[in-house]
């Protein structure tokens, strides 16, 4: 996919708003890096103590809740997605629809850069299924199978 001319090496904050509707609180994902169009992509997320949650979870000893790990995953494969479709993912959402398998290995705290490798396993229609598995380091901290559907705005 080399001469892709969507494959990019890095998609800026800016651009990643420009393709998904999150926004701070709630948008987990800093920097898509590495991306191949319909394969695969990595996001990173660079954890702060300044973010929300970690007011009450937990109090003394913040961690990252592993539902947002798995967010951050289904917002980097809805870069992906948006990213490989161009103009055809135009006025449609990418909607989370099911997660299996997802495995939590090690906490996520303040100052951890997360690193975030998303896998397309197949796409029918307007579903697509992928592989996730974050990483700290050279530390696997979670993985996930999870599915995705692209619908009308």
């Amino acid at each position: 996919m080399a001469n892709d001319p969507r494959t990019t090496d890095e998609i800026d904050i800016n651009g990643i708003m420009r393709m998904i509707p999150h926004r701070y609180p709630f948008l987990l994902v800093d920097r898509v890096v590495d991306l191949e169009p319909n394969q695969s992509a990595v996001g990173v997320k660079c954890v702060s103590a300044a973010e929300p949650h970690f007011q009450g979870h937990f109090p003394g000893l913040p961690i990252m809740p592993g539902v947002l790990i798995i967010e951050a995953m289904a917002q980097t494969s809805a870069v992906l997605v948006v990213h490989s479709l161009g103009h055809e993912a135009e006025n449609k959402l990418v909607y989370f629809m099911s997660i299996d398998s997802a495995r939590f290995r090690k906490p996520v705290v303040p100052g951890d850069v997360m690193h975030i490798h998303v896998t397309k396993k197949h796409a029918r229609g307007a579903v697509w299924k992928f592989e996730g598995k974050a990483m700290v380091g050279e530390k696997v901290v979670a993985d996930a199978v999870f599915a995705a559907m692209l619908v009308d705005r």
